[in-house]
């Protein structure tokens, strides 16, 4: 039999060569592969931003769902809020600013155009106690990398997205930064976008005067409101509030003195309610409220809170003469167990119970609460009581 040449060490290196060819291939196609799992995430976070319709989806789902796709230690959101309104935006879609965490609210534009100057650079590198103090509301531990990427839309900067991570080399400097640039621009148009929706419903919905809901607003709510507490079995509560004698507070200190004192009188009664609750000016000098999943009972205790408290109020003219501001209260209540008549014809009828109420309370010497009780099926119970 004849004997095989043996392998010779050229052989020998080529076998190697190969074997560390083929280790190499491997790690090429695990990382392409980790590159499209990463590719498919980072494209859905894309669509649900661009799927968003309010500012505090965008907030929450941007914190959360960056996090996720990038597995990161920490992200933060900060947002230009130069004239506090975005604050007032999101606490009136029912989310509690200063407990969300990872968002920041920042009245100075100035100090963040100072840290990515004119051409609006991002960012990248090693933890700096001077940055990271304000993008993440804390001086992060030593030994870490992190990325800040501003939020620039038609030269104007909004903000900046922020990521952290205790990986020293996870950001820096000379990084490829196609998925962060474009995460930024999209995030940009979605923020932009959101603003201007908000800046539109406020301008359609707001009483630009006292800050609350108008008319239309209210309108709206209602028959949300009457849907909702038929479908729970919840009790819903009206109030109709009317600022007493406001003719004669406008003919005797002046239209700028009375809109100041709507202004207050608003910004009080909004005060002693519930973020769920609404509030909205009907018209002239008079408000609504409604009190979600609130009883009879408890709305004459709201309502008596807030006649007092604009009892109380020190407030004074021009030449520092004081102001007597005082308001007068109907209070009606829907249990929804009782009626049996349309949606529509329902909240009419609140309202016309509440109204009819504070007409009773002008009536019988201003100044006070009266409850026109609950509503019964095409009537009210009888018992149409002051407080």
């Amino acid at each position: 039999m004849p004997a095989f040449p043996k392998e010779t060490p050229q052989l020998d290196d080529l076998n190697t060569s190969l074997c560390i060819l083929e280790s190499h291939l491997f790690e090429l196609i695990d990382c392409v592969r980790q590159n499209d799992i990463k590719l498919h995430r980072f494209q859905r976070l894309e669509t649900n931003l661009l799927a968003l319709n309010s500012l505090r989806e965008l907030v929450e789902h941007t914190l959360h769902d960056t996090r996720s796709v990038f597995e990161l230690n920490q992200v933060t959101l900060l947002l230009v809020d130069e004239k506090q309104e975005l604050r007032k935006c999101l606490s009136e879609d029912g989310m509690q600013v200063e407990k969300q965490h990872g968002l920041i609210l920042h009245t100075d534009v100035g100090a963040l155009e100072k840290v990515f100057g004119k051409g609006g650079h991002a960012y990248l590198g090693p933890h700096q106690s001077e940055k990271s103090a304000i993008f993440f509301g804390q001086i992060l531990a030593d030994g870490g990398s992190m990325a800040l990427l501003p939020l620039y839309r038609r030269g104007r900067l909004l903000g900046s997205l922020n990521f952290a991570s205790n990986d020293p080399v996870r950001f820096c400097e000379h990084m490829a930064t196609d998925f962060l640039d474009r995460l930024s621009s999209v995030l940009s148009v979605c923020l932009e976008n959101t603003l201007n929706f908000e800046l539109l419903r406020r301008t359609s919905l707001i009483d630009t005067l006292t800050g609350v809901n108008n008319r239309r607003f209210f309108d709206q709510r209602l028959g949300e409101e009457v849907d909702r507490v038929i479908r729970s079995g919840e009790c819903l509560s009206c109030l109709f509030l009317d600022i007493d004698h406001f003719k004669s507070i406008n003919d005797t200190f002046g239209h700028q003195t009375g809109d100041r004192v709507l202004a207050e009188v608003a910004g009080h009664v909004r005060s002693l309610l519930r973020n769920n609750d609404v509030l909205a000016r009907y018209g002239g000098e008079e408000f609504v409220v409604l009190l979600g999943v609130t009883s009879e009972q408890r709305a004459l205790e709201v309502a008596e809170r807030i006649r007092s408290r604009i009892a109380h109020l020190e407030l004074s003219g021009k030449e520092g003469e004081a102001i007597p501001v005082r308001l007068s209260v109907g209070v009606a209540t829907l249990n929804p167990s009782l009626v049996d008549m349309s949606e529509g014809l329902i909240g009419t009828r609140l309202v016309e119970m509440a109204d009819s109420a504070l007409y009773q309370a002008k009536k019988s010497g201003r100044n006070r609460v009266v409850n026109a009780g609950v509503l019964f099926s095409g009537e009210t119970k009888s018992r149409m009581t002051a407080c």
